[in-house]
């Protein structure tokens, strides 16, 4: 193997499921592949005991008091790693000589700066973190052209695209990039019957394992409306190229019909190690760990309108991509809030878009011209929603 096809890769929300897939790929390619930084958010037993499995040069703790905990735990277990806390020793990191590939995986808008950190250091960039690019779409992909960075979406839906448009010599050639959604646990149900939904019951996805903030926003629909977003700003194509449809058994990642009347898919079981080889590898293709797609065993494809009127967030998640600016912003930080109030007990499953919708009513969208501007919406839209939400708690 020519040394030059070596990578060192961050692994940023190692702890985490896309974390566990990633170093599963990673371990398959000891001659081309290695981890050299692992990062996690507060889980520092987790972060010793895969330090201990992967060796990477550094670790890296998000919570600045639990510093002293992963170092002990890393010179305990007789490892000569370095341990790091914060987000400005992990933002260091992943600019600098420690790795030239970073799996973005830290969830929300906490995994914001490590991800441009590395677009604007040049790395290649395996995005799995879709706040990047729905709070600062327009900043990250900027940053990344200006400093030849590559980014390789991770989510199995646009890491599809990436491979059907690689066919293609322009962007000009595409006529639509169709977006494909499970449908989460409650497709099909009517609005009036998701009223007494239980959080255990949200995060039971049919057909994928993800942590549980994704798997409600698979189950409102609010996860595929992200998805339109990042696809805006990866493919560079308007909302009148985009559409969705649900495909139950989530085995078409996505589709892209061309102007000749192609349509190519890319199919597969659904696994996000397959996507993770594919960002690792490209352009060439590596063993992932994941079998191939026997059809005749599957037997058949479904495919169906999404239900905006069940599941609005979509519908919402359209209108503020529509508006841009600050809109993306606003809608993710109150999905945030109150995905997590839904999973705490203190909402239910239908205020989560109700209270997104009234955060987008109370700050239309402005123009998004700074990473500040957009923090300051982000920050706004949390203190109104978690108040709304404070105020409902009162009057219940």
């Amino acid at each position: 193997m020519a040394e030059s096809s070596f990578r060192t890769v961050a692994v940023l929300g190692a702890t985490g499921s896309i974390g566990a897939s990633a170093l599963d790929v990673i371990a398959r390619h000891p001659q081309r592949l290695r981890a050299g930084v692992l990062a996690a958010g507060s889980q520092v037993q987790a972060l010793v005991a895969l330090c201990a499995r992967h060796r990477p040069d550094h670790a890296v703790i998000a919570d600045a008091d639990a510093y002293a905990a992963l170092r002990d735990g890393l010179r305990e277990a007789g490892l000569p790693t370095r341990a790091h806390a914060g987000a400005e020793a992990l933002d260091a990191l992943v600019a600098g000589d420690a790795c030239d590939t970073v799996v973005a995986a830290i969830v929300g808008a906490a995994g914001l700066s490590s991800t441009l950190a590395a677009a604007r250091a040049g790395k290649r960039l395996l995005l799995a973190n879709k706040e990047s690019l729905v709070l600062a779409g327009e900043l990250l992909t900027a940053a990344a052209e200006a400093a030849g960075a590559e980014i390789v979406p991770i989510d199995s839906e646009h890491n599809a695209i990436f491979q059907c448009l690689r066919s293609r010599q322009a962007l000009g050639d595409v006529r639509r990039i169709v977006l494909t959604a499970s449908g989460g646990p409650f497709r099909g149900r009517s609005r009036a019957s998701l009223e007494a939904v239980t959080p255990q019951q949200a995060v039971a996805h049919p057909k994928w394992s993800m942590g549980p903030k994704i798997s409600v926003d698979s189950a409102t629909l609010m996860n595929k409306g992200l998805e339109l977003i990042e696809a805006h700003h990866l493919f560079g194509v308007g909302s009148d190229r985009l559409a969705v449809l649900v495909h139950p058994q989530s085995l078409v990642h996505s589709l892209v019909e061309f102007v000749d009347g192609s349509t190519l898919a890319q199919l597969g079981l659904p696994d996000m190690r397959t996507s993770l080889a594919v960002g690792l590898g490209w352009p060439e293709r590596i063993d992932s760990g994941v079998g191939g797609l026997d059809l005749l065993a599957q037997g058949r494809l479904d495919f169906e309108a999404p239900d905006t009127d069940a599941f609005p967030c979509l519908r919402l998640a359209w209108q503020a991509m529509e508006a841009g600016g600050t809109a993306p912003a606003v809608l993710n930080a109150a999905n945030e809030v109150t995905v997590s109030a839904f999973l705490q007990g203190q909402i239910g499953f239908l205020s989560i878009p109700a209270l997104v919708e009234d955060a987008l009513a109370a700050q239309p969208a402005e123009p998004a011209g700074s990473l500040d501007a957009l923090l300051a919406a982000d920050a706004q839209a949390r203190r109104f929603t978690e108040q709304a939400i404070a105020q409902r708690r009162i009057r219940a």
